[in-house]
């Protein structure tokens, strides 16, 4: 089983931290940018086609809650059931930095900001 780590490599496009995940540190997924085969996520095709890292980067969307890709209805869906804000890790990472974010996450524990 993988450790928790600070690396802001290990920060999902849509904002969420790999580096936290239960299937991550499991080592059944690769984390965002690793995992090819997730071609059905519209939010990581969006960032690799735009060259972003995350959400976070994106200039044509001033919130992310306004972004259909990003805030769809299943995206809510799953955040809620899972208590997660995946809007406020992007806002969190605009505000503080991504690698200010991956400690702030890896020492906190969480893949996600709660809701």
């Amino acid at each position: 089983m993988r450790q928790i780590v600070t690396d802001a490599r290990l920060i999902a496009c849509c904002g969420l931290y790999c580096g936290a995940c239960g299937s991550y540190l499991r080592e059944r997924c690769p984390g965002c940018l690793g995992n090819t085969s997730a071609t059905w996520c519209k939010v990581r095709a969006c960032c690799l086609e735009r060259g972003h890292g995350s959400c976070a980067d994106c200039t044509s969307v001033h919130d992310v809650r306004d972004c259909g890709k990003f805030h769809n209805w299943i995206s809510r869906l799953i955040g809620f059931v899972l208590r997660s804000d995946r809007a406020a890790c992007i806002a969190c990472i605009k505000e503080k930095g991504r690698d200010a974010f991956a400690r702030e996450m890896a020492s906190s524990r969480r893949h996600s900001m709660p809701r």
